[in-house]
């Protein structure tokens, strides 16, 4: 059995898609980061930087439970538990890597950013809306270059996919029309017809 500690965020869904995908038993134990749910001392025990999603898994190959924080760590552990969307090239293995630290990097990060200053901020701050957007708008362009020759991001679906996907699909907060970026909106509406996909993006129900 795996404990999720999550919340309905891009980040969160990239984890309960993945163990949706890899018909994994687990446990949804909803943070409601509108409460502050993240500063707990009992979240902070398994998620260090106060961030979610975090996981537990109490059938771990030693016995002992192991947790998880920082999706990116989370999605190799459960791709390299259960054997599924990772590569068994070391050529395409990298690749996958690479364009899942790239969405840590930079397609989340500024992403979220672009959120926050579209949707969030107490005062329109027109420099940071200008400068997130139009990284916005990059960082969508590098993606509809990559899936220009190739149905998926690295050939396969793989973690990479998943941990893209969940930020694309919030393109309305980066001020996004998707349509303008055929090849991630074909890729997109393809994403959304997997059914680990529909059903991931519902945890936690809130």
């Amino acid at each position: 059995m795996i404990d999720l500690y999550t919340w309905a965020t891009p980040n969160g869904w990239k984890v309960s898609i993945m163990l949706e995908a890899v018909g994994a038993e687990y446990r949804v134990i909803p943070v409601d980061i509108t409460q502050q749910a993240q500063f707990q001392s009992h979240f902070l025990a398994i998620s260090p930087n106060n961030k979610i999603p975090a996981i537990v898994d109490h059938d771990y190959a030693d016995g002992a439970p192991i947790s998880l924080f920082e999706t990116g760590a989370i999605l190799i552990y459960l791709a390299e538990k259960y054997g599924k969307f990772m590569p068994p090239s070391p050529r395409n293995r990298y690749e996958v890597h690479e364009w899942l630290m790239w969405q840590m990097g930079g397609f989340g990060p500024f992403l979220g950013q672009a959120h926050h200053f579209n949707r969030f901020a107490p005062e329109v701050v027109p420099y940071a809306v200008s400068r997130y957007n139009k990284e916005a708008q990059r960082l969508w362009g590098v993606l509809d270059t990559r899936l220009s020759e190739r149905s998926f991001v690295v050939d396969e679906l793989s973690i990479a996919d998943f941990a893209i996907y969940p930020w694309a699909k919030r393109h309305a907060y980066q001020n996004i029309e998707p349509e303008d970026f055929a090849n991630v909106w074909r890729w997109m509406q393809q994403m959304e017809t997997l059914p680990a996909v529909q059903s991931g993006m519902l945890v936690p129900s809130i």
